[in-house]
């Protein structure tokens, strides 16, 4: 198997280029900028693109699709859009408003209630546990894009030495002895080269080197385009945000030119009104929407933070989560009319080669594109879609986190130096991420997807100030959605989530006891740090009011 060659400096040319233009100082604000000290935005185009990488990310492309399918096809759509309306939106307004407004990040926002840091707190604990697995999922994405450099897939046919005796590659015959499993090539290259799955989550096993060798890529990557803060990777975000877009409508109008298409289209389409009546749908709608927006997160919050004063933020999340929902709707005809071409081939319904989630990444989807002449070039454009889809969203977490610790400590030395605070995040996050590219990595980043950040930080807040900010009040829908419809949703979705409690399985391996142990801990670590704090503030704030700890700073 012949590797084809790959200039990488062009990738780092276009990154340096993009950072180090105008030949300004990292970290240093420009003149012209409204807040002189922090910094603004380069303009509101970079605002919005940087937002919508931010909300559109590999969720979009590996999640929805099959929450749709699995929950009534078109008429998920219904409660989707409803939840958006309002749930999604408002909250969005909201978060944009609030950082907006305060010209801080998550944390130092918290200013107008200081009872409440807990909840800047607690961001920043959610986007750091997001920020490590993140980036381990994007290195995956670029050791496939690495591995789609040949003339051939290497997980076409079962002829590799890791291969094992139940493996069935696609264009193969299946076993019919059912003495054997049938493995597919794709998924035997996944568990057992790739990631080289261990038997268990406590058997770390050693650390697989070319998945770590990717993590640093990865890192340095978001490092270059991070190092003048929004200044750089609001440059980045040109091409970040918008080349997925150009990778979609390519992939898409190729599968529509397959046959059987349009079949897997109709399975992703088809309506079932029946399931509108089930409270699971409806759940899952609401959750999807909240989270792939990214609320309570700290990174709207810190986006919104670097605009100037007088944005009209309202526009900007209407257009923003309207974005993000209409790429998950486009990302579903992708998927399906590739997984419908598929199952054509192998004469399965859709529903035995649909998957979500990492499953849908690196092994069905990989696996139908075998299938397709020319076969690595549609995989080096799927790889390279899904990895500045990770970019997008991994460039927000480690901006939140920078940002917070440098309006935190709020010295001039620690604005000017912002670059070696953001070089700082980035190695210990790089460190932190090292278990997970062990042989027991896969578990790791499972239980921390599933746990970390399932119970986000949810406070709604007093309506403050956005009338100052906009020239207009907040329109009557979003001050109703905002005090009653949001929170009632939000109380929907923790009590959902509680009842839909499935204790979390890899395949057939079902985690141990204290792994769960560990889950839980991860979850209740974000939110802990509220009352912990307002216990504290409290206790601190000797000859002080509960109202005056409470309210809003003058």
């Amino acid at each position: 198997m012949r590797v084809i060659p790959v200039n990488i400096n062009i990738f780092i040319s276009f990154v340096c280029v993009s950072v180090f233009q105008n030949g300004a100082v990292p970290g240093e604000p420009v003149k012209k900028d409204e807040n002189s000290r922090r910094g603004n935005w380069g303009n509101q185009i970079e605002f919005v693109l940087t937002s919508v990488g931010y909300a559109v990310g590999l969720g979009n492309v590996w999640r929805f699709p099959y929450l749709c399918y699995r929950n009534g096809g078109g008429a998920f759509m219904f409660p989707y859009f409803i939840m958006l309306v309002f749930c999604g939106i408002p909250l969005f307004f909201l978060e944009l408003s609030f950082g907006q407004f305060t010209s801080l990040g998550c944390l130092g926002v918290w200013k107008v209630s200081p009872m409440f840091k807990g909840v800047g707190y607690g961001m920043m604990v959610v986007s750091t546990y997001i920020g490590i697995y993140y980036n381990v999922v994007i290195c995956i994405a670029f050791y496939y894009f690495f591995m789609s450099m040949t003339n051939l897939l290497p997980w076409t046919y079962c002829n590799n030495p890791w291969n094992t005796p139940d493996c069935t590659g696609v264009m193969g015959t299946p076993r019919t002895n059912a003495t054997f499993a049938n493995v597919s090539a794709s998924a035997d290259k996944n568990k057992n080269y790739v990631l080289n799955v261990s038997d268990g989550i406590g058997n770390f096993g050693e650390v697989r080197l070319p998945i770590l060798g990717c993590l640093a890529v990865s890192w340095v990557v978001v490092f270059l385009c991070l190092i003048r803060g929004v200044k750089s990777s609001g440059k980045v975000v040109y091409f970040t945000a918008t080349f997925p877009y150009v990778v979609l409508t390519i992939l898409f109008i190729r599968g529509i030119t397959l046959e059987g298409a349009i079949s897997g289209i109709k399975y992703y389409l088809t309506p079932q009104w029946e399931k509108i009546l089930d409270a699971k749908v409806w759940g899952d709608a609401a959750s999807q929407i909240f989270y792939s927006l990214g609320c309570a997160w700290g990174g709207l919050i810190t986006m919104a933070s670097y605009n100037k004063f007088h944005n009209n933020c309202f526009r900007d999340s209407i257009i923003i989560s309207v974005t993000n929902c209409g790429t998950s709707v486009y990302a579903g005809f992708v998927i399906f009319s590739i997984l419908g071409f598929m199952a054509n081939h192998l004469g399965v319904d859709v529903s035995e080669v649909a998957d979500h989630g990492p499953g849908l990444a690196f092994v069905a989807y990989p696996e139908a594109l075998t299938l397709l002449p020319i076969s690595p070039l549609w995989s080096l454009l799927f790889f390279f879609m899904l990895i500045l889809l990770g970019l997008g969203t991994q460039f927000c977490l480690l901006e939140t986190l920078v940002t917070a610790v440098v309006d935190e400590i709020g010295t001039d030395w620690i604005i000017k130096n912002k670059t070696y605070v953001t070089l700082g995040v980035a190695i210990v996050g790089f460190l932190l991420g090292v278990p997970l590219t062990t042989q027991a990595g896969i578990y790791w980043l499972l239980l921390m997807d599933n746990y970390a950040a399932s119970f986000s930080l949810v406070v709604i807040s007093c309506i403050m100030y956005v009338e100052m900010m906009l020239g207009f009040p907040p329109p009557l829908f979003f001050r109703i959605c905002w005090r009653y419809v949001s929170p009632f949703i939000i109380t929907f979705i923790l009590i959902f989530t509680v009842i839909q409690y499935k204790p979390i399985t890899y395949n057939d391996y079902v985690y141990p006891r204290w792994s769960l142990v560990i889950g839980f801990a991860m979850a209740l670590s974000s939110v802990i740090c509220i009352p912990i704090y307002a216990l504290f503030k409290i206790a601190v704030s000797e000859g002080s009011t509960f109202l005056e700890v409470l309210c809003v700073l003058p």
